[in-house]
């Protein structure tokens, strides 16, 4: 199989588990947008908590020059340590949400 194969069943798995967790209030759920053509991949939650309107992205993840650059990352534990649980290298996983000039420091990818 394709890196970049492997690399998509992977993100669309942890995505998968998100899924899974459920909110404790308001009726909020979560929805998995999936460009493979541009390869992009988003996890957003979208509902309500009584009258307040949630909307926002949990995590965001682009296969770029094949390496996944975490664009956005708002899960408590980082979707970082879920890609490296199924085997993705640091070297290939790349905190885009990060300065250029931080990266070299945070033990992943450069980009």
């Amino acid at each position: 199989m394709d890196r970049i194969d492997s690399y998509r069943q992977i993100i669309e798995k942890i995505f998968s588990e998100y899924m899974e967790i459920p909110y404790k209030y308001g009726q909020i759920r979560n929805e998995i947008i999936i460009s493979q053509d541009s390869n992009r991949y988003l996890l957003l939650m979208t509902g309500w908590r009584e009258d307040q309107r949630i909307y926002g992205c949990l995590t965001h993840i682009d296969i770029i020059n094949r390496k996944l650059w975490i664009q956005h990352d708002n899960t408590e534990q980082g979707v970082a340590e879920d890609l490296e649980r199924y085997g993705v290298k640091k070297e290939d996983i790349v905190l885009g949400f990060h300065p250029p000039d931080v990266r070299p420091y945070t033990g992943y990818a450069t980009g």
